[in-house]
């Protein structure tokens, strides 16, 4: 069964910065590596749906962001970690929110949190004006 593992969240003052990493384990069957699948970056602020924040594709060549994070945010992965990583920058009090990373099982990016196919426990982040 796969297991994601964020860290790295906290307290941080408005244009501060934060790097998230979220740790897989568990893949298991022919070509089911953590290499060959899409990997998510999601978040959920209190009352609020969660809602999309940035995806890499399995080899890391190519990303997408939500406009709110775009050139604020940048997602990477060590496939030789099993890792995914959101490096936030310039940081923004409507940037709090519990972020999660997600694995999606079948091809290509999507954008919507029922495409993704298992999740993290979550990492609070709250930036302070």
């Amino acid at each position: 069964q796969v297991q994601l593992v964020e860290s790295g969240g906290g307290l941080v003052q408005a244009g501060g910065s934060l790097r998230l990493s979220c740790a897989a384990s568990g893949f298991s069957g022919p070509g089911r590596t953590f290499s060959f699948y899409t990997m998510g970056w999601f978040r959920q602020a209190p009352g609020k749906e969660r809602e999309f924040v940035a995806a890499t594709s399995w080899s890391g060549g190519n990303t997408y962001y939500a406009d709110s994070v775009k050139g604020r945010f940048t997602i990477s992965r060590d496939n030789a970690k099993n890792t995914v990583y959101l490096q936030m920058n310039s940081l923004k009090p409507e940037d709090t929110a519990v972020y999660y990373c997600a694995v999606r099982f079948l091809g290509g990016i999507a954008y919507g949190a029922h495409e993704y196919a298992a999740w993290g426990q979550g990492s609070q982040v709250t930036v302070s004006s």
